[in-house]
């Protein structure tokens, strides 16, 4: 059985802002926001991160991979991969 897309969100958004808060402590975030939308089985995540670090685009980028990661490890937890 395939995990309800409540589920799917939840999973996709802890993943992305998991990663973030490993690279950055809260403090240092100036603005955070994970948008995840999940519809007819289509995945979409988004990161705007605003940190003072020249290095935040690709940790939003990596936010992104590891919310697509979580998900993907959500549906072979429960039986929905090949």
């Amino acid at each position: 059985m395939e995990p309800a897309d409540e589920e799917v969100v939840r999973t996709a958004a802890e993943a992305a802002e998991g990663l973030v808060f490993s690279r950055y402590r809260r403090s240092e975030v100036d603005d955070l926001d994970v948008t995840v939308r999940f519809e007819e089985g289509i995945l979409e995540v988004d990161v705007y991160l605003n940190v003072e670090d020249e290095n935040a685009d690709r940790v939003a980028e990596d936010a992104v991979a590891a919310a697509e990661s979580a998900v993907d490890e959500l549906f072979a937890e429960d039986g929905g991969s090949e």
